[in-house]
């Protein structure tokens, strides 16, 4: 069940099909090149070898759990998060006003396939803290951004996202979760489902971002709003003091993620604090899902690979036959054996290439100030 993470392979989608040189260039990443990413991709490698891969069955055979205290994660999850977090994955490509190193895109996208190869229980976690911080930092006031974005970029709090209703999946139109106006913040009362990493105790504070209806809002997807609601409401200081009215009522059990922790969450008049304006949330949620489509495509290729490194090393152990001199003969060495291998192979270089050439086209969009070079490169993605 050994996992390497086949970096050169991603070095070489980096420099000859991205040009990752030319995208730091272009983008005003003045102390990224190729060398500093091969370098970064050979520590994220160590940490999935060696961290998360081992965790990888303890997490499937020994599940979140859910007791009087809320979610505990798997054994092992909270201490490989740490070092996580103090190594400063969750900050690569955040902005340095945050805490950030200001990274591109694709090189987070490369550094991602490692963490969803070797754990993908584990990583669903930073995914939606990812895409949570997305969100907070394209659509939230000055304020909202100050207040919770330096320790979810440090990785010291982790966020989520808050669509789905029992009656409400797909068709967004019909939450029914509400947020009442209260001084300076507003009380947020509902249940939300399939809320990945909707508890934990890995980390100070959960910072829930969640659709819901203000009391006057117009009916439909064009009355939803985008709220901050925090496991813990902050003190003066900024540091988690109050439990808020949240709280996980049950876990679902989806195969192959047991690590992970699929909540169904109630929001009893929980204190939340409106992100951009009303009526607008699911215009903002769209970047976190963007960002969430693109981690769920990548998560293909991380399977892929991992299915891939496992197939060839049972190819490898698993003997059928008898040689004249009586030594057994591995699957291997089957033509049709390898032919099935070497199209496994092929196929997630191809994911591969695809996968971090589209990510580049989002660091190439955000680096031109020509509209129509922007909308080009968007498309590409």
């Amino acid at each position: 069940m050994n996992y390497t993470y086949p970096y050169k392979d991603a070095t070489f989608c980096l420099q000859h099909l991205v040009n990752f040189d030319d995208v730091c260039e272009a983008g005003g990443f003045e102390e990224a090149n190729l060398e500093l990413a091969v370098a970064v991709l050979e520590e994220a490698g160590k940490l999935g070898t060696d961290i998360l891969a081992p965790l990888n069955s303890v997490g499937d055979e020994q599940g979140a759990t859910l007791g009087e205290n809320g979610v505990e994660a798997s054994p092992g999850f909270s201490e490989a998060y740490q070092q996580f977090a103090e190594s400063g994955w969750m900050s690569l490509t955040a902005s340095e006003a945050m805490g950030g190193q200001n990274l591109p895109n694709v090189l987070s996208t490369a550094v991602n396939e490692v963490w969803h190869s070797a754990n993908m229980a584990f990583a669903l976690c930073p995914m939606l803290s990812m895409g949570a911080m997305e969100s907070i930092a394209h659509h939230a006031s000055e304020e909202l951004q100050n207040t919770w974005l330096p320790k979810m970029v440090s990785g010291e709090w982790t966020g989520t996202m808050n669509l789905t209703e029992s009656d409400a999946g797909s068709d967004l139109a019909a939450i029914k979760t509400q947020a009442v106006p209260e001084g300076d913040h507003y009380l947020v009362t509902g249940q939300k489902i399939f809320i990945t990493w909707g508890d934990h105790q890995m980390t100070d504070n959960v910072v829930h971002l969640v659709l819901a209806r203000l009391p006057d809002a117009p009916a439909g997807v064009k009355g939803i709003s985008l709220f901050i609601v925090p496991k813990f409401t902050l003190n003066a200081a900024g540091e988690p003091a109050t439990r808020n009215a949240v709280n996980c009522l049950s876990l679902e059990h989806k195969l192959g993620i047991h690590g992970s922790p699929t909540c169904v969450m109630e929001f009893a008049g929980a204190e939340g604090y409106l992100v951009g304006e009303p009526n607008k949330g699911l215009v903002y949620m769209f970047t976190m899902m963007n960002h969430a489509r693109q981690a769920v495509g990548l998560q293909g290729l991380s399977i892929s690979e991992r299915a891939y490194q496992l197939a060839l090393g049972h190819a490898k152990e698993r003997v059928q036959g008898t040689r004249h001199d009586g030594s057994r003969i591995p699957i291997i060495e089957f033509p049709d054996v390898r032919r099935m291998l070497l199209t496994m192979k092929s196929s997630v270089e191809a994911m591969r290439g695809l996968a971090l050439v589209a990510a580049a086209e989002l660091d190439r969009a955000a680096a031109t100030s020509d509209e129509e070079q922007k909308a080009d490169h968007s498309k590409r993605f």
